[in-house]
């Protein structure tokens, strides 16, 4: 079995639950909830993330579907990059338009843990594993 990778191996510090904390750690939780090696989704959030500074709803919208294809292979993220890169800006827009870009105000509107997670998987792309991931870490600074 690989390694659980956490919140705090990328060096994202989710306490007190900073918008740019909760939404980096979303990023890396869908990308590593996807059938793909643990090092490779972490390569590709890094790449993103980090070395791109997609680090927000709004940066990260303003990316084209070929440029996250391209960062994605810079990650040899290849198997689902042009699925993960389309869902990647539909996750990035809904958040934008729905949710002011930011993670926190899911909280706001859905105050109790069950009904927050079956709002995330609403979103294209995230099912129980990207969401069993991101709350192994964000549960305890959310609820």
């Amino acid at each position: 079995m690989s390694k659980i990778i956490s919140a705090q191996d990328l060096k994202i510090n989710l306490q007190g639950a900073s918008e740019a904390a909760l939404f980096k750690w979303l990023v890396a939780s869908f990308l590593m909830g996807k059938r793909i090696q643990g090092a490779i989704a972490v390569k590709a959030y890094r790449v993103i993330v980090e070395q791109h500074q997609r680090d927000t709803p709004q940066k990260l919208a303003r990316c084209t579907h070929r440029q996250l294809v391209v960062m994605l292979g810079q990650a040899h993220y290849v198997r689902y990059d042009e699925s993960t890169a389309s869902r990647l800006l539909a996750l990035a827009n809904k958040l934008n338009t729905e949710y002011d870009g930011k993670v926190s105000n899911i909280v706001a509107v859905y105050a109790d843990r069950q009904a927050f997670e079956k709002r995330l998987s609403e979103f294209e792309g995230i099912g129980p594993k990207t969401i069993e991931i991101f709350m192994r870490d964000a549960a305890a600074v959310l609820y």
